[in-house]
């Protein structure tokens, strides 16, 4: 079977998937897994608050020039994506386009590990996102409470820190306004 019918098979077997799940396409392979849970939950929607001011209207206070969206299906080169949130610098995308699957990659996202989703995000998905071009990327992880922020240079991701416990963080590509880690954790 080529890849792009191993592709095609695979999207219409996504369509297929009941909504208590949550499924991906990624080298024409289907992976399939529950909703995330409510720590995970709670956590990417703490991240999305934190950074509200950057998805403001230019006009208005803070620092805006961003659209970030939660759980957007991305279609990259072939693969189906679903991070749990995505964000464009609106110089790069004007308008939010009114589609299913934005194929346009983001500049930054975030993916919420959990036990279920871990493997999948830091390895797979990851090269996805590199491959795309990418240019920032966090790992939120509510268990052991880090956040790990990466710059894609030449083609790989950086490391520029792992932040633990409750401080405040300014963390590429949203320095200007701290993050308060403690917020992430919050039960």
């Amino acid at each position: 079977m080529s890849d792009k019918t191993r592709t095609e098979v695979a999207y219409e077997a996504l369509e297929r998937l009941p909504p208590n799940v949550v499924g991906e396409i990624i080298d024409g392979e289907l992976y399939v897994r529950p909703h995330p849970g409510t720590v995970h939950v709670r956590a990417a929607g703490q991240v999305a608050r934190a950074l509200g001011p950057f998805d403001e209207e230019p006009e208005q206070e803070g620092p805006g020039g961003w659209f970030l969206l939660p759980k957007t299906e991305l279609h990259l080169g072939g693969d189906v994506l679903v991070p749990d949130l995505v964000g464009w610098r609106r110089e790069r995308m004007p308008e939010i386009p009114d589609v299913v699957g934005v194929e346009l990659a983001p500049d930054w996202l975030c993916e919420v590990l959990s036990p279920s989703t871990e493997n999948l995000d830091r390895t797979l998905k990851m090269a996805v996102y590199a491959r795309e071009g990418v240019k920032h990327l966090w790992l939120v992880d509510p268990s052991p409470q880090t956040l790990e922020v990466y710059r894609l240079e030449g083609g790989s991701w950086l490391l520029l820190g792992t932040h633990a416990g409750s401080g405040p963080v300014r963390a590429e590509p949203f320095e200007a306004i701290p993050v308060d880690l403690a917020a992430l954790w919050e039960r």
